[in-house]
């Protein structure tokens, strides 16, 4: 377990109006859980934030294993969420609710985390917030300043690539979405078909450090297109039968750095189209998810975001990954509107973010498979 950032006593002590919220994510391989203050006028406290990477559990398979991760998150919920209180210096009469994620993820871990959620909710006579992952994941940035609604969201990790419009928890409107394969997925299956390790993200990135991408013509997808959408499918195995074909270790140095480029250059390609649409007068554009956390990516998106006049926003990188502080943000906003779940919330393996546009305009058509829009 590891603590992302250091907490000091100075803004522990809660005053009037304030919310404070213990959040429990176990979508993937981290079991996470937090505890989170919110102010009324929206300024967000992490008290604590504690983490348990899964990495070396799934590092032999080059990937994550759904049972693994399930009885990991079985066998440390318990002893996560006990530190976490423990490093905010609070016992459960200190919280005002419990957050949990409901999904969407691998639907056994999510299990986990808001089993264990409703429990202590139970126990404890709390309510219950049942959160969608990637509603933390919009919310994220709030973590490390204040940040005022509506704002444009490229929400990019191992297994989402989306654009929205945020205005709110509970109110956000997709721009576009990724048609089959998610950025994070093509970095990480890419990766090992390089032979790199687990996770192959960060893998790749080092690679590609001193890597000449020009050497390789790899595909660009959607060229032309009107929309936002993205598509990192025919990228992903023109990539890894080149991959294949590599014998030196310059020739993978050079392929990841032409991978790295290629994504990096969708995802600015499809949110300029996005930022020139904007209309609201609050011209921010964040980025959060774990693939944000590229440096390549990062970079491109920065100047994507200054050629058209917004500023740019990422979360601090301790919560651009899986975290528990942005669920119990999430929470802790919802809880403030009022709004609590029932006991009986179930896990979602999908769970879209904009449900009305997921149903209206799907991104994926009975039969075909994807990412989880």
């Amino acid at each position: 377990m590891d603590r992302p950032a250091d907490y000091s006593s100075e803004g522990r002590r809660a005053t009037a109006g304030d919310l404070t919220v213990l959040g429990l994510e176990t979508s993937c391989d981290e079991t996470a859980a937090s505890v989170v203050r919110l102010s009324p006028d929206g300024v967000a406290t992490v008290l604590s934030s504690v983490v348990h990477s899964q990495i070396d559990d799934h590092a032999a398979y080059g990937g994550v294993v759904p049972e693994i991760a399930a009885r990991s998150h079985v066998e440390m919920i318990a002893g996560v969420t006990a530190r976490a209180m423990e490093e905010a210096g609070l016992g459960y009469d200190g919280l005002d609710g419990i957050a949990a994620t409901a999904g969407p993820g691998l639907v056994g871990g999510v299990m986990v985390g808001l089993s264990f959620g409703k429990a202590a909710a139970l126990a404890r006579g709390l309510p219950l917030i049942a959160v969608n992952h990637l509603e933390g994941h919009a919310v994220s940035a709030r973590l490390g300043r204040p940040v005022a609604y509506p704002f444009l969201l490229l929400l990019v990790s191992g297994g989402h690539c989306q654009l929205l419009e945020v205005r709110g928890v509970g109110d956000m409107t997709r721009l576009g979405a990724t048609i089959d394969d998610a950025a994070g997925e093509a970095f990480d299956k890419i990766a090992k078909a390089l032979g790199l390790g687990y996770p192959g993200g960060p893998a790749l990135e080092k690679l590609a450090e001193t890597g000449d991408g020009a050497r390789f013509d790899l595909p660009r997808a959607l060229l032309g297109r009107k929309d936002c959408d993205f598509s990192f499918s025919g990228l992903k195995t023109a990539a890894s039968r080149l991959a294949h074909a590599c014998e030196t270790d310059q020739d993978r140095a050079d392929l990841a750095d032409a991978v790295q480029t290629a994504i990096a250059r969708q995802l600015g390609d499809r949110a300029d189209r996005a930022l020139k649409a904007w209309a609201g007068d609050h011209r921010l554009f964040v980025v959060a998810g774990g693939v944000a956390a590229n440096r390549t990516v990062r970079a491109t998106l920065e100047a994507t975001a200054a050629r058209n006049g917004f500023a740019f926003l990422a979360p601090p990188m301790a919560y651009c990954t899986d975290n528990a502080a942005m669920i119990a943000l999430a929470g802790a906003e919802r809880l403030q509107k009022g709004w609590t779940s029932d006991i009986d919330a179930v896990a979602r393996p999908r769970w879209p973010l904009d449900e009305a546009s997921a149903l209206s305009d799907p991104t994926h058509r009975p039969g075909r498979k994807g990412a989880k829009s």
